[in-house]
């Protein structure tokens, strides 16, 4: 049996096995629900399955034809949804059905604006089986997570908010999977509570963790982090790859002077930094430019930072040869330098060098 008949028949043993339970919890809590799964159009028995199970659970099946990728399914499904409590968890039978009347609860209750199911608040456990990397690896990426929220366990799958909180989203632009962490940071909620839940191993189908879906939230967070620092992103993503450039020079240099003269492996050097500082901010801080001329951007942005190591040298000679205070404070001098000459730098390639047009579109 081919390795994606098997994956089909792990999901529809996985719905029929999670709706139940489901149910059961809403029923013994009195609760009424819908049941929405949303199918990215899979070639195997997923509409017939699911139209007999709606025959006795609250179910809606809803397929998309062209779309694909979880976040946006989830996203599609919660502005189908008719309730004014939405419920999200994984169908593979990871987060516990029993615990989705808590999760409505405290939000129905008014305690919280996002309520997460955790495995990292007291009581919270995952399955002991989970071996050390993968728990090092959801433990680094709720460290990276932790400028954006206080919640101990962001990267969860199992979470409760509002229909109003939900809609009062700004821009839902999630990549990979993270579709919790990217709504608590799009919806600006502040009043998180966590409730503990036991995190199982699924019984059915595969993983999502792969090297391209940590690619993908290294990649997600970084968009989370433009979004909240609004205007400041660019300024302070060109001056962390400046830092990461003067690394660059200094490595170059060290190992260029084995192999050539001081002057000749200074030059190299700087240009080797430079061409570091361009390509990282050709990438990341002005990704939305891409689309212009990449020869073009890059003789601009070695003139602009040409300008800049002009100012940067005008300033620090200037300042120790006009005001006595820094003939005894040549470095402090040489670092009022180094700001105006990156300011300038700054200026020069987000007005210049990257500028873009209307009909640039901007990627991440």
């Amino acid at each position: 049996m081919s390795r994606s008949s098997c994956q089909r028949i792990a999901r529809l043993r996985t719905y029929q096995s999670l709706f139940p339970l489901v149910a059961k919890a809403l029923d013994e809590a009195n609760l009424s629900a819908e049941i929405i799964i949303v199918d990215d159009n899979s070639p195997d028995e997923t509409p017939d399955v699911c139209e007999r199970l709606a025959q006795d659970y609250p179910l809606r099946l809803i397929v998309r034809r062209s779309e694909r990728g979880l976040s946006s399914a989830v996203i599609h499904g919660m502005k189908q949804a008719r309730g004014e409590v939405l419920v999200v968890l994984d169908a593979d039978l990871s987060h516990p059905p029993e615990k989705v009347p808590e999760l409505a609860a405290a939000i129905a209750g008014d305690s919280a604006d996002f309520v997460i199911g955790s495995r990292y608040v007291p009581g919270g456990k995952t399955d002991g089986d989970w071996g050390l990397f993968r728990w090092l690896n959801s433990k680094v990426a709720t460290l990276l997570a932790l400028p954006l929220t206080s919640a101990r366990d962001p990267m969860a799958g199992f979470f409760a908010l509002r229909r109003s909180t939900f809609e009062g989203a700004q821009s839902l632009d999630p990549i990979g999977y993270k579709i919790g962490l990217e709504l608590i940071v799009k919806t600006g909620c502040r009043r998180i509570a966590e409730i503990p839940i036991r995190f199982r191993d699924r019984l059915y189908g595969e993983s999502k963790l792969s090297l391209k879906e940590q690619i993908n939230y290294l990649r997600h967070l970084r968009r989370l982090y433009v979004f909240k620092l609004g205007w400041l992103a660019k300024p302070l993503q060109f001056v962390l790859i400046g830092s990461t450039g003067m690394v660059v020079d200094l490595a170059s240099y060290a190992l260029l002077l084995s192999i050539a003269s001081v002057s000749v492996a200074r030059a190299v050097a700087i240009g080797v930094a430079m061409t570091w500082n361009f390509l990282l901010n050709r990438r990341l801080t002005f990704s939305e430019s891409r689309g212009n001329l990449l020869i073009k951007q890059y003789v601009l942005f070695c003139a602009a930072c040409s300008v800049g190591a002009g100012v940067n040298w005008a300033l620090s000679v200037g300042l120790c040869e006009w005001f006595e205070f820094f003939t005894n404070a040549k470095l402090f001098a040489a670092f009022l330098g180094v700001i105006a000459g990156t300011g300038f730098n700054y200026v020069l390639s987000s007005r210049v060098v990257f500028r873009t047009h209307k009909a640039s579109a901007g990627t991440d």
